[in-house]
């Protein structure tokens, strides 16, 4: 199994809550991190936005990309969520352990 970390942006902390516990029961990931209050600049529509939004660090993997980003696609209010999945280079083994046993 290979590790994955995953970073969503939502509306707000309850949105992440909501989508973070449904993750982790589904076992889509084995922790969810929510991060209650990032600013966010950025271009949609071409117009320029300011946005205060929460931001979800998945620990997933590689087997359970599709399927994760599939729910996110399916459960999250914005039209076009952003999920942006990379591997980590170095993980503290015995954490990592963990991290895999808790996907299965």
């Amino acid at each position: 199994m290979k590790p994955r970390v995953v970073l969503m942006s939502c509306s707000d902390k309850e949105e992440g809550e909501r989508l973070a516990k449904l993750i982790v029961k589904k076992r889509l990931a084995s922790c969810v991190n929510i991060i209650p209050l990032v600013y966010s600049f950025y271009w949609w529509e071409n117009k320029q936005e300011e946005t205060q939004e929460a931001m979800l660090i998945a620990k997933s993997s590689e087997e359970k990309w599709e399927e994760l980003m599939q729910f996110i696609k399916e459960n999250h209010s914005y039209e076009c969520p952003e999920i942006i999945s990379f591997e980590p280079s170095q993980v503290f083994p015995p954490y990592l352990r963990w991290w895999k046993k808790e996907l299965t």
